[in-house]
């Protein structure tokens, strides 16, 4: 009896244990799922997806005004030509200055001489390799009269006898030199820290000889050296690229990209699947950015290193009187524009640097007036008021919505009727280079991160890009100083005393600094758009 007793006891016992166990595991489980449950849904964990080589990327494209290096001015042409061709140097996804087809480079002590060592596996697109003769080739080319090349002036100009090629003087380049079949050097006339970012611009890119020289139409055919090779061009349907297998870095994920020219509407082609990347504009913003749409998990956000302004030929009668300039630039609402128009979508520019470029100022004070003080400006003008003005045109390329935002302002607040004149893009570029435009509203993009591209390029009296006129002793000298300083602080104060000096003369009115929405496919992975506006693709995959 005592033995049972006990025995029992010990089962019960046992029995104890078991059952506790078995709670204290189950509650366990419970809480160990009740955390992951929790964790997953504060911080989801990302699926591991091997980039593997294939598919085809479909973006939205627009006709190219050229597929040329040495003439591409504007950013829809330059998504394409990146592609296509490459430089010595390029800019990475930070926009830092990366070797291209030159692996390495050594810079003089003086800062003035810079030796490039050409990539040995480097190669055009039909196989052949890229040597020292063919980019010597190339800058001369971009530099010869007879191409007529805009860019090569403002982007070169700093490399040793570009000047004299460009007038016709020389028929080589002095401060170009092949040294053997992979090296290059290429002597400036004095230290500038922006030299190698400015190489990074098309119009220093490798192009082949032969390929050139076939016949006038040879950039339907072109040979270039970049990651992709133009597979076909359909002037009404879209431009597709094909990767490069033999390209120096290696042979790009995705197999193809396809601009394609939307004949409708490229958010509803995005919604139906018809396009994996769209850009999002003013009538779908609101829709993207509700948290409860779908596609706002698709949304990219990317604020570009650029300015929309409005530009004053001071060349032209009555913008030749800076009081006439400074009345305009009173009467203009950034406020309005940015609130009423873009739906808070862009950045009101107070200043012409954009914020994220070395320089930027936020403090910057340029222009301070009311809008009550445009008519002030306006009377005390040569023209003495809004009567004695001749007649004034605004010309535009594409959607006139902002310029007709622009001439009700100038209209209710200066009482001058101002034109609108819209022209084809094409059309509108060449006569903005050739100042044979009033006044006109146009945007710039930086093509490498330094005040230099902002500044000097469009408000130095001698520069090639300076395309309304402008010039003021003052400011020559500052970006003068700022383009051989070596400190740096030194040289943004430099930029940021001549941007003060700039907007008070009021040859452009700032108006916003964009930001870039698009949308993106989940399954298309490492896309960069970068805030210079062009798309790099450099590890793009499909994830299928």
């Amino acid at each position: 009896m005592q033995e049972r007793t006990k025995f029992l006891l010990i089962v019960l016992v046992v029995l104890v244990f078991l059952c506790c166990a078995v709670i204290f595991y189950a509650g366990g489980l419970w809480a160990v799922y009740r955390y992951l449950g929790a964790r997953e849904k504060l911080t989801p964990i990302p699926v591991a997806v091997t980039p593997k080589p294939g598919g085809v990327l479909r973006l939205a494209g627009s006709e190219p005004v050229t597929l040329d290096p040495a003439l591409v001015e504007d950013v829809y042409s330059a998504e394409y030509i990146t592609k296509i061709f490459s430089g010595l140097v390029t800019l990475d996804e930070s926009l830092e200055v990366v070797p291209d087809l030159a692996e390495r480079w050594e810079v003089s002590k003086d800062g003035t001489v810079y030796t490039f060592y050409l990539r040995e596996n480097a190669r055009f697109h039909n196989g052949k390799p890229v040597t020292a003769e063919d980019v010597k080739y190339s800058l001369e080319r971009a530099c010869d009269p007879a191409t007529g090349s805009h860019t090569a002036g403002m982007y070169l100009d700093d490399i040793k006898g570009v000047k004299e090629k460009l007038a016709g003087e020389k028929p080589e380049i002095e401060g170009v030199e092949v040294l053997d079949k992979y090296t290059i050097r290429i002597t400036i006339d004095a230290p500038k820290a922006y030299f190698l970012a400015k190489l990074t611009y098309p119009v220093a890119f490798v192009v082949d000889k032969e390929n050139v020289e076939s016949g006038p139409d040879w950039t339907s055919q072109p040979n270039g050296t970049g990651p992709f090779i133009l597979e076909s061009y359909d002037t009404k349907k879209g431009i597709t690229l094909k990767a490069f297998d033999n390209f120096y870095a290696g042979r790009p994920l995705i197999d193809r990209i396809e601009f394609i020219f939307p004949e409708g509407s490229p958010f509803v082609m995005y919604q139906t699947g018809e396009l994996d990347v769209v850009s999002v504009g003013v009538a779908n913003i609101e829709q993207v950015l509700d948290p409860k749409n779908p596609l706002n998990k698709e949304l990219l956000k990317v604020p570009s290193l650029d300015l929309m302004y409005v530009a004053f030929n001071v060349e032209k009668e009555p913008f030749n009187d800076p009081d006439v300039r400074r009345a305009f630039a009173c009467a203009t609402d950034r406020k309005a524009i940015v609130k009423a128009l873009f739906k808070g979508m862009v950045n009101e520019a107070k200043g012409i640097l954009p914020p994220g470029m070395p320089g930027y100022n936020e403090k910057v004070e340029g222009l301070v007036c009311k809008t009550s003080q445009a008519v002030e400006f306006l009377e005390k003008s040569s023209y003495g008021g809004a009567e004695g003005l001749p007649p004034i045109t605004l010309s535009v390329s594409g959607s006139s919505e902002l310029a007709e935002a622009l001439v009700r302002m100038y209209k209710d607040r200066l009482g001058v009727e101002v034109e609108i004149e819209q022209m084809p893009w094409d059309l509108f570029l060449q006569e903005v280079n050739r100042h044979n435009l009033q006044m006109f509203i146009l945007g710039w993009s930086a093509d490498y991160p330094d005040p230099h591209n902002f500044l000097d390029i469009h408000f130095h009296s001698q520069s090639v890009g300076n395309n309304t006129g402008y010039s003021n002793p003052e400011v020559d000298k500052l970006l003068e100083e700022a383009r051989v300083e070596k400190d740096h602080d030194k040289r943004m104060e430099l930029y940021q005393k001549a941007e003060e000096l700039i907007l008070k003369d009021a040859p452009w009115v700032p108006l916003f600094h964009g930001i870039d929405y698009i949308l993106v496919k989940p399954y298309v992975r490492g896309l960069v758009l970068l805030p210079t506006g062009t798309y790099y693709f450099n590890k793009t995959y499909i994830a299928k």
